[in-house]
């Protein structure tokens, strides 16, 4: 019955095309650009943002130190994303990849990084970056770190040279001195109104669109019951998206400036990973049948659809409303409640930011039946 319920949601969301398997929908969307940024590879070099397909821009930053290197050792995860794209998306980072990597398969990227990562090397005279990353003087969680125009995974990335027009990035492209770099950050035509989560071993993944229609997309394979020191928590609030890439949602437990989270992880990426077969801060999710397609790199998880999007003075200022419309929110159900309630505080005293973790820790969010991410109601 639950597979000819899905088959029956596919054929009505997607107007009568059949979906092979329940992720086809939103791995095949029709897109419209929302913004695009521009980021100037110069000392001082400006980034703008469009909301008009490049006629206008408007000044966000601008560039401390520009980058004319690109890392060869990125995170695994980088694999299952396409060269010339967003790799991940966050309020402390936003990494695009210009490569595959011959030996390992994981991505050649550069980074592009807010100010509080700004660390001069001792003895550093250079204007250059003395890495792979763009240093700028926007802050985490503000602007295109998590802010009003954060991209999504999966964008295109185009590059431009003071001899050369606006073309798409080519592969084992390596930034110079000069170069403007282009993200357009298109988005689904069709945006989902939440995605639901049954915290449970075979828990159903439910995405939920503003149609009526729902369709099981996934299952969890494994509840998380933990909240771990995830560092880039310190930059977004209690029930948040801290970060999104090809293997990860990365979820906030914690107030601003404090640190605790949890993530999710597709199964393939997750039995990889030492810490994740063996401790209780992830929440491990697969797809509904066999033969379906792999979770990783694909939408609405890890490609598309997720970004951080919130801003610390969001409540302030006459358009308020409009802004708190427009941001991510995760909220959960309890044990013994079916109302969906914010979520629960959970952040590590500076004690506890080094050594092993508190026992509680462990087992901090056990009573958690449920998971949603609620998308934004208006257009990014």
């Amino acid at each position: 019955m639950k597979f000819l319920a899905t088959i029956f949601l596919s054929l009505v969301l997607t107007g009568n095309v059949f979906a092979a398997t329940p992720i086809d929908h939103e791995n095949n969307p029709r897109f419209e650009e929302a913004f695009r940024i521009k980021i100037w590879n110069l000392p001082g070099g400006t980034i703008e943002v469009s909301s008009d397909e490049g006629v206008t821009y408007a000044p966000l930053g601008k560039v401390i130190y520009p980058t004319e290197k690109t890392n060869p050792e990125s995170y695994a995860a980088s694999r299952w994303v396409p060269d010339g794209v967003v790799a991940a998306t966050a309020v402390n980072a936003i990494h695009i990849k210009t490569a595959t990597g011959t030996e390992d398969g994981n991505g050649v990227i550069f980074s592009i990084l807010p100010k509080e990562f700004l660390r001069k090397p001792k003895g550093y005279k250079s204007y250059l970056s003395p890495d792979s990353s763009i240093y700028t003087d926007i802050s985490a969680g503000e602007g295109i770190f998590g802010g009003e125009y954060a991209p999504f995974v999966g964008n295109d990335v185009m590059v431009s040279s003071p001899a050369q027009p606006v073309v798409s990035m080519p592969r084992g492209y390596v930034p110079k001195v000069g170069d403007k770099i282009y993200i357009l950050v298109d988005r689904p035509v069709d945006f989902p109104k939440e995605i639901d989560f049954e915290n449970r071993f075979g828990g159903p993944i439910t995405i939920k669109y503003f149609s009526g229609a729902e369709i099981v997309i996934g299952q969890v394979l494994r509840p998380v019951v933990g909240v771990g020191r995830f560092d880039g928590t310190k930059y977004a609030s209690a029930g948040r998206i801290r970060a999104d890439h090809a293997g990860v949602i990365d979820v906030s437990t914690s107030p601003l400036g404090r640190i605790g989270g949890f993530q999710i992880v597709p199964s393939r990426h997750g039995s990889e990973m030492k810490s994740v077969r063996e401790l209780t801060q992830w929440m491990v999710i697969g797809p509904l049948e066999d033969g379906d397609q792999a979770l990783e790199g694909k939408a609405p998880f890890f490609k598309y659809f997720i970004k951080p999007a919130y801003g610390a003075n969001d409540l302030e200022g006459e358009d308020w409303s409009e802004k708190l419309l427009n941001r991510f929110l995760v909220e959960v159900k309890l044990k013994g409640n079916d109302k969906w309630q914010p979520m629960p505080v959970w952040e590590f005293d500076d004690y506890y930011l080094t050594g092993e973790l508190p026992a509680w820790a462990n087992n901090a969010l056990s009573n958690v039946t449920y998971f949603r991410i609620l998308f934004p109601i208006s257009k990014l």
